[in-house]
């Protein structure tokens, strides 16, 4: 009999957590070997552990999922990550492909496409849930990651979660929505919003726009849309 596929999964919600292992209970070629909500413990356990595959969120409440996908591909280069995540568009998508993931799944595809999902990553092969080809993203990985957003420095000093809401509001996400998508309240939103204006020296919407567009965090043409 194959050994099982050993799992990681790092996610900050815990009812989340418990759904995807119910999932991954369901095929005995799996098991979960662990789990974390934030990134530092994640790290800690995938470099304890050495996982055939984390499962990865985009959003913790200590550090961006991209960075840490870059970190466990660096430390662990035989491990696969894939990265589960509620945002579908084609930037969260391509800079997780660049940061060194190998599949992308979206939260509310993750009861039907999981397993498929798993046996793909885990086998070496690409795996997106989009209508995306996989010989495109073989072209996203070979071109290169835009520097922009670690060398400007008004970026770095926002923390992940800003840097996350500040990407949500250039794309024109409402303050309401963005709650709902991060759970959080909008009086949270507003103070995060006002954190980001202020590190930024930014003083209206439109301005944010053109500073996450001259950092390539977003695509404008989509935007305009």
């Amino acid at each position: 009999m194959a050994a099982k596929r050993r799992i990681l999964i790092i996610d900050d919600h815990p009812l989340f957590r418990e759904g995807i292992k119910t999932i991954i209970a369901r095929h005995n070629r799996f098991e979960v070997v662990d789990e974390a909500g934030t990134g530092r413990e994640g790290l800690e356990k995938a470099e304890k552990l050495k996982p055939d595959v984390v499962l990865l969120d985009i959003s913790l409440p200590d550090a961006s999922g991209m960075s840490l996908a870059r970190q466990i591909r660096h430390q662990l280069p035989r491990t696969r990550i894939m990265i589960l995540s509620m945002h579908a568009k084609i930037d969260y998508i391509v800079e997780a492909f660049q940061s060194g993931a190998t599949g992308y799944v979206v939260k509310e595809s993750a009861s039907e496409r999981l397993a498929q999902a798993l046996d793909a990553v885990a086998s070496g092969e690409y795996f997106l849930d989009s209508s995306i080809s996989h010989e495109v993203v073989a072209k996203l990985m070979q071109s290169p990651v835009k520097e922009a957003k670690v060398s400007d420095a008004g970026y770095g000093k926002l923390t992940p979660r800003e840097q996350e809401i500040m990407r949500m509001l250039a794309e024109g996400a409402s303050k309401g929505d963005i709650a709902d998508q991060l759970h959080i309240s909008i009086k949270t939103v507003e103070n995060h919003r006002a954190n980001i204006m202020r590190k930024l020296d930014i003083h209206s919407a439109m301005e944010l726009v053109r500073y996450a567009a001259r950092l390539g965090l977003i695509d404008v043409d989509l935007w305009k849309e």
